[in-house]
């Protein structure tokens, strides 16, 4: 039996792709990149990590295990949010 059409996503925030440039995710169904030189937390995270965020409040990314915060108007907007990174 095939569906007529494909279910609704029970994800808010889904990586769909990892590559040695950064990581791809899908958020409430928008697609964002996010580059190893602009976002470089991630960098040196495992998989595991990577793929462990959550969505709060619709608006708010959590990777807790890395503890990293991004709001998500930030990836549309990065200008608007100065990064700083201190290691």
């Amino acid at each position: 039996m095939k569906l007529q059409s494909p279910g609704k996503s029970t994800s808010k925030v889904e990586v769909t792709q990892i590559s040695p440039n950064g990581i791809w995710a899908l958020i409430k169904g928008e697609e964002f990149f996010m580059s190893f030189e602009e976002f470089p937390w991630f960098q040196n995270a495992t998989v595991a990590q990577i793929h462990r965020v959550n969505l709060l409040h619709g608006t708010h990314l959590r990777w807790a295990d890395l503890d990293v915060d991004l709001h998500v108007d930030s990836l549309k907007n990065l200008e608007k949010y100065p990064l700083m990174y201190i290691s």
